[in-house]
């Protein structure tokens, strides 16, 4: 009998690490096809981390590369058409919220192929966040939607989408499972730096609302330039370019305690999250992983779609106000324990078996 088809469109380093373990999973009974977009293209944002997380080569590249967003999500549409047509798959699987999401999902529903969205329901509320648009966009495009916690079930059964909404857990807890105790045994991270656990904060920068603000980059320069502790900042090619741009890159150099490096590949960056006094960051996968690695987390934004972490008192939100943000860093600490709201580390295997229901049903 000839297998069932599934596309996965991945293109963003969260995508390829949520796609880790769902990959390895849906091989085992179907035929899984996987598209690579380009939106992260080179090796420090997307080889590395297929060689460390044992992801399948793409099955399809499609190039694009960095653009504006329409630019690149039309030519990601563009591209995936023709390839969706020649694979004509059962399912259609799409990661998140980034330009890739909205590109997959938009692509499949026009083709009346059915989509399903891992990370459904997560809501920051802020319609003004790109991301925002493309989480809404692709819940509503699904047929299957996998919500990490009982939060996103709420969050779609207040837009009356019930149908096809399966809490699964969320999937990076099973990829930070699987590979923390590799991570922990062959990463060199710590002594790289010369520093060890505790002495030390990491911080990411990469959403459009600080990048591409001059206000709000530099407010955030001089929030890790007044940190008490040593700062590690891997910075993502966007963020580098900004802060050349405004003339911001030089304030970081001079400050002696801020170490600036290229962006680290997966288990480098598990390990140097777990080891940190804290995490500061306005990524919404960091925020996550810090709270599942108990580690205290600084978010630089003013509203966050991993709810629960704030709400478990693990997530402090800051903003860009130099102020609240170098206060927390030097006094922010968790006062209660954390809890199983995203699930056990079996999400991979659920969406399996939501997939072989679903399709098993189909055939019939």
């Amino acid at each position: 009998m000839e297998r069932r088809t599934i596309v996965s469109v991945v293109g963003a380093r969260p995508q390829f690490i949520k796609a880790s373990p769902v990959s390895k999973r849906l091989r085992r009974s179907f035929r899984e096809m996987l598209v690579h977009t380009g939106q992260h293209y080179d090796l420090e944002m997307s080889g590395v981390f297929f060689r460390q997380l044992g992801i399948p080569a793409p099955d399809c590249s499609l190039g694009v590369g960095s653009k504006g967003h329409a630019e690149q999500t039309g030519e990601m549409m563009e591209r995936l058409e023709d390839y969706l047509v020649s694979q004509s798959p059962d399912f259609v699987l799409v990661y998140g919220d980034t330009n890739s999401t909205l590109a997959g999902a938009l692509t499949a529903a026009k083709l009346n192929l059915p989509v399903a969205h891992v990370e459904a329901g997560l809501r920051s509320f802020d319609m003004r966040m790109p991301e925002e648009v493309n989480r809404v966009v692709a819940d509503r495009l699904s047929v299957i939607l996998f919500a990490p916690t009982q939060t996103a079930v709420q969050n779609l059964s207040r837009e009356g989408i019930s149908d096809g909404v399966h809490r699964v857990g969320d999937v990076m807890l099973d990829a930070l499972t699987e590979h923390i105790d590799a991570a922990q045994s062959s990463s060199r991270v710590l002594e790289e730096f010369g520093v060890a656990q505790g002495e030390y904060v990491v911080a990411t920068v990469h959403r459009a609302a600080n990048t591409d603000d001059p206000e709000a980059l530099s407010r955030i320069v001089e929030i890790l330039r007044a940190s008490s502790m040593k700062v590690i900042l891997p910075l993502h090619p966007r963020t580098r370019e900004a802060l050349k741009r405004s003339s911001l890159y030089g304030e970081l150099e001079k400050a002696a305690h801020v170490a600036l490096t290229a962006p680290l590949g997966y288990l480098d960056m598990l390990v140097l999250q777990k080891n940190a006094h804290a995490v500061i960051t306005d990524s919404g996968g960091m925020q996550k992983e810090a709270y599942l690695l108990g580690v205290p987390c600084i978010t630089l934004r003013e509203e966050t779609e991993w709810l629960e972490t704030v709400a478990d008192g693990w997530n402090t939100l800051v903003g860009t106000e130099v102020a609240r943000a170098v206060d927390a860093i030097k006094s922010f600490r968790p006062a209660t324990p954390r809890t199983d709201r995203f699930g056990k580390g079996d999400a991979s295997e659920r969406i399996l078996a939501v997939f072989e229901d679903v399709l098993a049903e189909k055939r019939r």
